[in-house]
């Protein structure tokens, strides 16, 4: 029984020390010179002139979501494509209520100017 997992524990021990070795060697091996710069919490080379805890403008959320939401919707268009020439025409005609579908919402939201930014 404990042979036929023996190749999946293998895999995950090589697995595990690809990941752990080049992180352990980086540790051990890279040089320690610390300075003003490097440990300043900023990544940019300013100081930030607000609070990090500054609200962020609701469109910003709404594009991320929309963005989202229509990217996933286009990601079904791809198996459809491969398997057009086996599913016919029914396949055709619900692909086209789904890009309907899809068209009438974008149209919605762009009408509404959830995709405009001043």
């Amino acid at each position: 029984m404990i042979e036929s997992y023996l190749p999946v524990l293998v895999f995950i021990a090589i697995a595990m020390g690809i990941g752990i070795v080049p992180l352990a060697a980086g540790f051990i091996l890279a040089p320690r010179r610390p300075d003003h710069d490097k440990l300043s919490p900023y990544e940019c080379g300013f100081e930030a002139f607000e609070d990090s805890r500054m609200q962020f403008d609701v469109r910003y959320y709404l594009v991320a979501i929309l963005f989202i939401i229509f990217d996933l919707e286009i990601a079904f268009l791809f198996p459809w494509a491969i398997v057009l020439d086996e599913i016919g025409l029914f396949g055709y005609g619900a692909m086209a209520i789904f890009i309907g579908v899809l068209l009438v919402g974008f149209l919605y939201e762009w009408k509404k100017g959830a995709l405009e930014w001043e």
